[in-house]
């Protein structure tokens, strides 16, 4: 299959979705992490947020606390916009920082949607539901990064924000 680029976002098994949808779109890009999490993946999750934004990117996670609490916080503090894939049909649940919350009312079977959603993912931490999104990502063709998750074969370890944002200009050409 194609590589992923800005130009090309799509994988070759993927045309049919890319040609509905607008090329020059922001990127979509999705965080994911646990409920449960270090300061230290916060800070990460938070400053990766922030970045994002910078960046123009549209950033998904599953809206609940946590990594993704603090991720939203960062989009939301960079100027940027955030969707929160929700498990339940409870406004409470989204995290105060979710902009654009979408309650789904599936449980952790809304992983797959929050990766269908995006065009590359970066797990901070996390546990279980972490690593299935990251099998989710990985099943179909599009990049992963991982700061203190899960070392699996597919899976980029990133050190930094700042080297996130460097592989996806690389990866699609920004």
């Amino acid at each position: 299959s194609a590589a992923y680029s800005r130009s090309n976002p799509f994988p070759s098994h993927h045309d049919e979705i890319g040609t509905l949808m607008d090329r020059s779109a922001p990127l979509r890009i999705a965080v994911i992490g646990g409920r449960s999490a270090s300061p230290e993946g916060e800070d990460f999750a938070y400053e990766l947020g922030k970045q994002l934004a910078g960046l123009g990117a549209i950033v998904y996670s599953g809206g609940g606390p946590g990594i993704m609490a603090a991720a939203c916080k960062g989009v939301r503090d960079g100027g940027g916009t955030s969707v929160g894939i929700l498990k339940g049909t409870d406004p409470q649940e989204a995290n105060p920082y979710v902009q654009i919350p979408v309650f789904t009312g599936m449980g952790d079977m809304r992983n797959p949607v929050i990766i269908r959603s995006v065009q590359a993912a970066i797990a901070v931490e996390g546990s279980y539901g972490t690593l299935s999104e990251i099998a989710y990502t990985c099943s179909a063709a599009k990049p992963v990064y991982a700061y203190q998750s899960w070392d699996i074969p597919g899976v980029i370890a990133v050190s930094n924000p700042a080297e996130v944002i460097d592989r996806l200009k690389e990866e699609f050409e920004l």
